[in-house]
């Protein structure tokens, strides 16, 4: 199969389901970014020692790494609508049960990391089931506007709204963020369930087929796909350098740049905005350029960025150029989720979404020990400079899969299934 870069892109119509999923996603992010904020700040409350506060945001990461397979497969194998509604009534349950804890004086940093652990665990499932659900409410050719308005809607929700009202929330109380998200998980929870469609039909597991050998298949058929094999790798090759870059911009801006707390929030509102212009600029560009094209020219504007970054002492240059990354960051990710909807087997979704997500998130945790090793070695400034050099092999890994590669393999034959095998 040729590389898709079809530029013919229609809007998704908000009735058919859309509009609801939409819903469901925002109010879902809104409370996730209230979490977000939350959790550190009762953290500090509850200890003072560093490796403790930070093993909280380690549990985000871990769960994908020794779940996120497992996650895609089980989602290929069960009602995604029904997996997606559950999964969030439960998490809605807990965090209900977390904020009483709570609110009674009985929270501990190891009911934080327990909380975090399990609520990323749950989250491996409904994300790839997300992935695989989208498809079914709007048409292939809308696929790349359902995705861009999705990711704005949820940019907007956690980048701009969500973090902003947690001092409020908590001058009504310790356990009152908590509460709310518990609220918006459980309004996701009723809207998913509300939806009305129709599963897609999926061919009769082989005799013998096991949870192990389904992921098997997942693998197979990312690797034997070109241009989602490219796309893989250079995603992974990007989170190693976004583990850098994350894990010390505080440092850059407070220590290299000297500009405070204030210049911090300055460069992460400046990134969430050019996430928002990147959303959209999106279908315009995208549908001039193609998918892969596109990716190609956001890897090679972000690295552009990343040398500004850590090459240019000025925090007006820092914000000028998050808010570029976040736009072509935008433009990147919409492309990305939405070439895998369009190429991967439908019955095999979930599971080409999990290998895909779990291979690349595995490279976060390394680049932000990275980060921090070359920050201490060589300056506060290098840890972008190393992320543009991730950025620059992420690229390089992106052209062969420019070129046209041998049809997928069908999604019911012994190279897909495994039958052969089994």
């Amino acid at each position: 199969m040729a590389a898709v870069e079809t530029g013919e892109q229609h809007a998704p119509a908000w009735r058919g389901g859309f509009g609801r999923l939409w819903t469901a996603a925002v109010v879902s992010r809104f409370g996730d970014a209230v979490r977000g904020a939350a959790l550190p700040l009762l953290a500090t409350s509850l200890t003072e020692r560093p490796l403790l506060i930070a093993a909280v945001t380690a549990c985000g990461y871990l769960p994908w790494i020794l779940f996120g397979l497992l996650g895609g497969a089980v989602a290929d194998r069960v009602d995604q609508r029904r997996a997606m509604w559950t999964v969030d009534a439960v998490r809605g349950l807990l965090m209900l049960s977390f904020a009483l804890a709570v609110a009674l004086g009985h929270a501990s940093i190891a009911l934080l990391i327990a909380l975090a652990f399990t609520l990323t665990t749950l989250q491996t499932l409904f994300d790839n089931a997300s992935t695989a659900l989208l498809p079914a409410l709007v048409e292939r050719d809308a696929l790349a506007g359902a995705n861009a308005r999705l990711m704005t809607g949820q940019s907007v929700a956690g980048g701009l709204l969500g973090a902003p009202v947690v001092p409020v929330l908590l001058v009504a109380g310790a356990a009152v963020p908590f509460v709310a998200d518990a609220a918006t998980f459980l309004l996701a929870a009723a809207l998913v369930a509300s939806l009305r469609i129709t599963a897609p039909e999926r061919a009769p597991r082989a005799a013998g087929s096991t949870l192990r050998r389904e992921i098997g298949a997942g693998l197979r058929t990312l690797w034997h796909d070109r241009a989602l094999r490219g796309l893989c790798a250079a995603t992974a090759l990007c989170n190693v350098g976004m583990g850098a870059l994350i894990a010390t911009l505080v440092v850059l801006v407070t220590g290299w740049l000297h500009a405070g707390t204030a210049g911090y929030a300055a460069a992460t509102t400046a990134y969430t905005v050019g996430g928002l212009a990147g959303g959209a600029l999106g279908r315009r560009i995208t549908a001039g350029l193609g998918p892969l094209r596109t990716v190609l020219l956001a890897g090679t504007v972000q690295t552009a960025a990343l040398l500004v970054m850590g090459s240019v002492r000025s925090l007006t240059a820092l914000v000028a150029a998050l808010a570029v990354f976040g736009c072509m960051g935008m433009l990147w990710n919409v492309n990305t989720t939405t070439l895998m909807q369009q190429r991967a087997p439908a019955d095999m979704l979930g599971r080409v979404s999990s290998a895909f997500r779990t291979l690349a998130v595995a490279g976060a945790p390394l680049g932000a020990l990275l980060g921090g090793a070359v920050a201490t070695a060589w300056g506060r400034g290098t840890p972008a400079l190393l992320t543009a050099a991730f950025f620059v092999l992420s690229v390089t890994a992106l052209i062969p899969a420019r070129q046209p590669d041998v049809p997928v393999v069908a999604p019911h034959d012994d190279a897909t299934t495994g039958r052969g095998t089994r």
